[in-house]
């Protein structure tokens, strides 16, 4: 196998200065703690709020993170736009940045069809040299990559895997078996429930919004699982089970991992996302905190 990507990835948050502007030194502040427990970064793609970027500020976050990284782990960036050209345009400007490989969700608002994003998908891969990955997001897009979808587009010679994030045991199963029938189309779980499921089905990798909070369990279930150590793996998947269920139904779950940072002491900023906490959603992190992280 190819295996591009591979092991834990952070979907790293953009961190902004209270003024709104992006706050470049805990940017790297975020890439060195992640570092430090061994995870790879992800960066521009739903936890980085990529939707409410400019494509300036989207470059200069790439640069960044791969700047910090300094070669000690991957960087992968998400390049997907809604429009073919601007998605092209921004894979290009960063595919020599150093970045390892790129992923591209679906366009949005419009509804498309099997084929459209057969065709879409394979502009965009024909376009670049660097390696794609497809990212599923349906809930986010309104456009589901189907493993029918996959398959054909497993084929490509640029095309390496897809990032699943539909969030559910069945859509993670329809990829993995399109990947034990294409040696170089690899999964990476989304969603922070089925990380070590994903593993144990065949998942190279994740990319996980939950890192930012919890880096070290996230890496572990990773490093247990590679040891055989089962027991180690299930409770660290135990702990962010019950991080994520607590946590995400607060309020939009990428916002609510930034205002759990900043609670833990990380000064990653507001998020731009139109979510706003009251006292007593603060209260209920705060209380989820002294639970499980305290």
């Amino acid at each position: 196998m190819t295996e591009v990507m591979k092991g834990p990835y952070v979907a790293v948050v953009t961190p902004f200065n209270q003024d709104g502007t992006l706050n470049e030194a805990e940017l790297r502040n975020q890439v060195e703690r992640q570092i430090s427990f061994g995870n790879n970064i992800f960066c521009n793609g739903t936890n980085g709020e990529f939707f409410v970027l400019s494509d300036q500020e989207k470059r200069r976050v790439t640069e960044i993170c791969v700047e910090q990284a300094a070669g000690r782990v991957d960087v992968v960036t998400h390049i997907g736009e809604l429009t073919l050209q601007s998605t092209i345009e921004h894979g290009l400007a960063v595919q020599d940045s150093g970045v390892k490989a790129v992923s591209v969700i679906t366009p949005w608002f419009s509804a498309l069809r099997e084929q459209e994003l057969v065709e879409y998908f394979t502009a965009v891969a024909d376009s670049l040299d660097i390696p794609v990955y497809l990212y599923n997001i349906p809930a986010r897009t309104g456009n589901t990559i189907t493993p029918q979808v996959a398959a054909t587009l497993a084929s490509h010679p640029n095309i390496y895997g897809i990032k699943d994030s539909a969030g559910s045991y069945e859509s993670l199963q329809g990829f993995l078996q399109v990947a034990a029938r294409h040696e170089q189309f690899d999964v990476l779980t989304g969603p922070d429930s089925l990380i070590l499921t994903g593993y144990q089905e065949g998942a190279i990798g994740c990319v996980s919004g939950i890192a930012n909070i919890v880096p070290d369990l996230v890496n572990q279930i990773y490093q247990a699982f590679k040891g055989n150590d089962v027991e180690q793996a299930q409770a660290a998947q135990e702990v962010i089970n019950y991080l994520r269920s607590h946590l995400y139904p607060i309020a939009f779950a990428p916002a609510v991992v930034k205002q759990t940072l900043n609670l833990l002491g990380e000064n990653v900023g507001p998020s731009r996302y139109p979510v706003r906490f009251s006292q007593t959603d603060i209260e209920q992190i705060q209380d989820i905190i002294k639970q499980k992280l305290q």
